[in-house]
């Protein structure tokens, strides 16, 4: 259950705040809607109260867990399956979708890797954008931290580390 003035994620829209707790009249069912800000792009989405677990709407991660979405794009001894490009950016996506923030660490990490062995689609770098603007608002959100340094970490993680992808 959220709050007013609390701050939720949407999976693959990111960080939102709840702005308000509306009921709505839907045909002749009357739900209960959190109304919701995607900090983002400023979006709003109505999401039914009732519904909301069903949706993957969940509460930031705790500050505590930062540390494992760092050793998941720290992380190199990986395999990666010679598949197209079609079915990675699926695959990716639905992780994406999944919400969990641990998932979308894996697609940041997997697509930095591949993209120093070749060059992505215009759709793989575009998915590479938006994985780590999910994570960054979030781990700055969840570390009461600067966006710049999140990135900063993330980018230095990249940098520094050689890829031993197969």
């Amino acid at each position: 259950m959220f709050n007013v003035g609390d701050m939720a994620v949407y999976p693959a829209h990111g960080v939102g705040l709840i702005e308000a707790i509306e009921d709505r009249t839907v045909g002749e069912n009357a739900q209960s809607f959190y109304v919701m800000r995607i900090v983002e792009s400023s979006m709003v989405i109505m999401i039914p109260t009732s519904n909301s677990k069903t949706v993957g709407l969940r509460t930031i991660i705790p500050s505590k867990d930062v540390d494992k979405v760092f050793k998941i794009l720290k992380k190199r001894d990986i395999e990666t399956s010679a598949q197209p490009w079609n079915q990675r950016y699926r695959d990716y996506m639905e992780k994406i979708k999944s919400g969990s923030v641990f998932e979308i660490a894996s697609v940041l990490r997997d697509l930095y890797l591949l993209r120093e062995d070749k060059a992505l689609s215009f759709g793989e770098r575009k998915m590479l954008d938006t994985a780590k603007g999910l994570l960054v608002k979030e781990i700055a959100l969840a570390n009461a931290s600067k966006e710049g340094l999140v990135e900063q970490k993330i980018e230095r993680i990249f940098a520094e580390v050689p890829s031993a992808v197969s």
